[in-house]
């Protein structure tokens, strides 16, 4: 597999578990985002993943950083 296929299930368990350390929900996220909330699912599912602007808002809101939610 390659190694950027991986990206979007890696960005997808970061993110999840962040927002599940704050204790938000993915509707809280996705309304302080800017996305949907199907869109939030989408992402935290690893179905899709977010663009750069995208990834750095959902890091602000989860009081972390896109690169944090990068690491593999």
């Amino acid at each position: 597999m390659r190694k950027n296929a991986r990206l979007p299930k890696v960005i997808s368990k970061r993110i999840k578990k962040y927002r599940k350390e704050l204790k938000i929900t993915q509707d809280e996220v996705a309304y302080k985002v800017g996305i949907s909330r199907a869109y939030m699912g989408f992402i935290e599912q690893g179905r899709n993943t977010p663009s750069l602007k995208v990834l750095q808002k959902i890091a602000r809101v989860l009081k972390t950083s896109a690169s944090e939610l990068l690491k593999s």
